[in-house]
């Protein structure tokens, strides 16, 4: 498990499967996103029933955690706080949901969640970005 400060293909299917089992015990149907440290899909479930736009948008709200290795919810508090020319920047979503994972200090991959609420986005998110012990 985390070798070299990595993700591994494993690493990712407990992320998620950690997220998977917060979005099921609450009846919520996601898709959840697991990118590597240079923002690509590592690995992606889709539960049952879960509207089909979710797939881009949970690997968007990945992307942009580990891009400013921040949660996307940051981001959405600073337009929301009136700084909206954030909104120009090309390849960011500005919406709850996606956490970057760091493990000692090294941001090594992001989670990201959609298909419910933002905030429940969130909360999925962060049950697997706590799976690996990684913060």
């Amino acid at each position: 498990m985390l070798a070299h400060f990595a993700l591994s293909l494993t690493d990712a299917k407990t992320i998620a499967g950690a997220a998977r089992a917060e979005a099921e015990k609450n009846g919520w149907t996601v898709v959840i996103a697991i990118v590597d440290d240079g923002g690509h899909l590592i690995y992606l479930e889709r539960l049952d029933g879960t509207q089909k736009a979710s797939v881009t948008i949970a690997q968007d709200k990945a992307r942009t955690a580990i891009m400013f290795k921040r949660p996307s919810a940051a981001l959405e508090k600073v337009i929301a706080d009136g700084r909206v020319a954030m909104l120009s920047l090309s390849g960011t979503t500005f919406v709850e949901g996606g956490l970057p994972i760091v493990h000692q200090g090294h941001f090594i991959g992001a989670i990201g969640v959609s298909g419910v609420q933002s905030f429940q986005d969130g909360i999925v998110a962060k049950a697997g970005a706590e799976a690996l012990g990684a913060a």
